[in-house]
C-alpha cells in the first residue's frame, strides 16, 4: 500500500502545479441560471484517492481456498517367496564366478574354505568346504563338502557330501560314504543318497547303498545291501498292510 500512497501524493502535487495560483474562479451562468462546470471544477470533483484505493484492491492477489489433502496410504510390497532350492541355485551361480585351481604339483596340508568353486588336480590333506562346484582329478585325504562334486580318476579317503548332485567317473576310488540329492557312479564308493542313484557298468560299490531309487547297469559290482529307504513307498509298511487286509 506504500507504493499507491506515494503515487497519490505525486498526482495531487502535479495537479496543483498545473493550476495557476492567481487564477480567478468564475462560474458562468446559463439562461436557466444553472452554474456550468469548468475544467477546474472537473478536477476538483475527481476523487483520486478513491481511484487509487480501488486499483490497490484490484491488484491484491486472490488467495486460493486451501484444499485438505488426503494422506496417501503407503503401498505395501508383497514379499517375494522363493523356495529354498531356488536360493541354493542362486548361491551356486554366484559362487561359480570365483574359481580356485590347485595344480597337479601342489600339495596343501590343512582345511580349505571358499565361497567359490575349485578345480583340484593336486593333493589336499584336510577337509574341503566350498559353496560352488568341486572338480577332483587329484587326491583328498579328508571330508569334502560342496554344492556339486565331480570326481574323475580321483582318490578320496573321507566323506563326500553334496547339496546337489555327485558324479563319480571311471578309475575313481572313494573310501567313505556319499551323501547327495542324486548320484551317478562309475567308480568304487559307498553310497548314501537321498535321491536317485545310477550305477554305471564300471561301478564297484563295497558297502550299503541307501537311496530313493537305484538303477544298476550291467557290469556293476555291489558288495553290500541295497535299500531304498528314502523312497515314497515304504516296503515294510506296504506288506504289513497286505497282511492285515488278508486276515
Amino acid at each position: 500500500m506504500g507504493f499507491f500512497s506515494d503515487l497519490k501524493e505525486d498526482l495531487s502535487q502535479a495537479v496543483n502545479e498545473m493550476l495557476p495560483e492567481d487564477a480567478e474562479t468564475t462560474t458562468p451562468v446559463t439562461e436557466e441560471n444553472e452554474p456550468v462546470k469548468t475544467e477546474n471544477d472537473a478536477l476538483d470533483d475527481f476523487d483520486l484517492s478513491a481511484m487509487l484505493d480501488k486499483v490497490a484492491q484490484d491488484s491484491e492477489p486472490v488467495k486460493e481456498p486451501e484444499v485438505e489433502k488426503t494422506p496417501e496410504k503407503p503401498v505395501q510390497k508383497v514379499p517375494e517367496r522363493k523356495s529354498e532350492g531356488f536360493a541354493k541355485r542362486m548361491d551356486a551361480l554366484k559362487a561359480a564366478d570365483e574359481n580356485a585351481i590347485i595344480t597337479a604339483g601342489m600339495k596343501i596340508t590343512g582345511d580349505i574354505n571358499s565361497d567359490g568353486s575349485m578345480d583340484l588336480l593336486g593333493t589336499v590333506v584336510g577337509n574341503i568346504t566350498i559353496s560352488g562346484k568341486l572338480n577332483v582329478t587329484g587326491s583328498i585325504q579328508g571330508n569334502s563338502k560342496a554344492y556339486e562334486i565331480f570326481a574323475d580318476n580321483a582318490r578320496i579317503n573321507g566323506e563326500v557330501v553334496s547339496e546337489g548332485s555327485v558324479k563319480i567317473g571311471q578309475s575313481s576310488v572313494i573310501i567313505g560314504n556319499i551323501s547327495a540329492m542324486s548320484a551317478v557312479i562309475a567308480g568304487a564308493v559307498k553310497v548314501d543318497v537321498h535321491g536317485p542313484v545310477i550305477l554305471d557298468a564300471s561301478a564297484i560299490v563295497m558297502g550299503n547303498i541307501k537311496s530313493k531309487s537305484v538303477q544298476i547297469n550291467n557290469g556293476a559290482v555291489i558288495e553290500g545291501m541295497c535299500s531304498q529307504c528314502y523312497a515314497d513307498v515304504n516296503p515294510t509298511s506296504f506288506f504289513e498292510d497286505l497282511k492285515k487286509a488278508g486276515k
